[in-house]
């Protein structure tokens, strides 16, 4: 495909915001990612918290001031009118405005909720209220760059890295804020010790079971971004490790480093992924068996590099031989099938999310 060629609108809007708009909802996002992802550290890590006014909730809260004043900025020229003018909002940011709403409520609630009820601590924290609807706020703030990109007809359907930066920002943001939600299934806070005995016999099948469980809902959360910009336009190189990176770089802060090994896996395997795309695979819009391959190999090496990766890092009285016969045995069709699975899932959500063929128009009966 061409790098001129463009890839056709998918949303309809009154004006299309500009690069430099989406470049700073984008960076604007980074700095409340950043806070969520220190709140979270906190609360997994402090269990003095007491209080609502903390500063992991001063970065959280001044990051949503920032974006939301600059996506209210854009979107200045719906309210010169009566009633409200919203094909003046850029195309995509409509959802933004909305999250901006939700999120000022939510956090609203959020102060009160705590003065009522008090600092949640460890998984307790991912069902409350406030907080579920302050996280769906971000990914509706934070996505508004992917909508914006999608509905703009001056971006080519083979953009550069540049070109799309802010899109694959935005999804990489939107997506460490939906893991953050699902913490409790994120696989990459499961230590090398843990991963080895869901492999093993030695685990059970508590262990495998939970191992599963986390690697399908974690390899969901990181396929489903790859896919939406590779059903899209030609992933450009550095998509998959700018998303991977952030994610890593997310997971090591809320688990402390504690099990290194399990985080710094992943941008390799974006940049390996990368070069796949990039070089073999070439996924593009009008390619949807190449997307599909994509989605199926993504996950596949994704996953293998984990297990590799925890085997890697398990302590040796975990790999050694032992007395009596205690050494955890790995088990094959644990271990060989886990990342098919997960390839299989990704193929799905890709047939799933691939856009419909145009129907051809019916021919006039005589």
């Amino acid at each position: 495909m061409s790098s001129t060629s463009v890839a056709p609108p998918v949303l309809r809007s009154g004006r299309v915001a500009s690069y430099g708009t989406n470049l700073g909802t984008a960076l604007f996002g980074a700095w409340l990612t950043a806070g969520v992802a220190l709140d979270a550290w906190a609360h997994n890590t402090r269990s003095d918290l007491e209080s609502f006014w903390t500063p992991w909730h001063a970065v959280l809260y001044s990051g949503f001031v920032a974006v939301a004043a600059w996506v209210l900025w854009h979107a200045r020229g719906a309210w010169r009118t009566r009633p409200l003018d919203l094909p003046a909002i850029p195309a995509g940011y409509t959802p933004a405005v909305a999250g901006v709403v939700l999120f000022a409520l939510c956090g609203m609630g959020d102060a009160t909720w705590h003065t009522i009820f008090g600092i949640e601590q460890n998984i307790n924290i991912l069902f409350s209220p406030t907080h579920l609807g302050l996280g769906a706020a971000m990914v509706l703030i934070l996505t508004a760059p992917v909508r914006s990109a999608a509905a703009d007809p001056a971006v080519p359907a083979d953009p550069g890295l540049r070109r799309l930066l802010p899109a694959v920002l935005s999804g990489a943001f939107a997506t460490i804020v939906v893991l953050l939600l699902l913490q409790y299934a994120n696989a990459m806070t499961m230590s090398s010790t843990d991963v080895v005995l869901g492999v093993s016999e030695a685990g059970g099948g508590g262990f495998a079971s939970r191992l599963a469980t986390t690697v399908v809902v974690t390899g969901l959360l990181l396929t489903v971004p790859l896919v939406a910009i590779a059903r899209r336009w030609a992933p450009p190189f550095g998509t998959v490790t700018i998303i991977y990176t952030a994610v890593a770089a997310f997971c090591a802060a809320i688990t402390g480093l504690e099990d290194p090994a399990m985080v710094l896996w992943l941008p390799p395997a974006g940049l390996v992924l990368d070069a796949l795309a990039r070089w073999v695979l070439r996924p593009a819009p009008d390619r949807p068996a190449r997307v599909l391959a994509f989605a199926g190999v993504a996950p596949l090496v994704t996953w293998a590099a984990y297990l590799a990766a925890a085997f890697a890092a398990a302590p040796d009285f975990m790999l050694a031989p032992a007395i009596g016969g205690g050494r955890p045995e790995p088990v094959v069709e644990v271990y060989t099938g886990l990342p098919v699975v997960q390839a299989l899932l990704g193929i799905l959500v890709a047939a799933v999310l691939a856009p419909p063929k145009p129907r051809p128009a019916a021919e006039a009966l005589p």
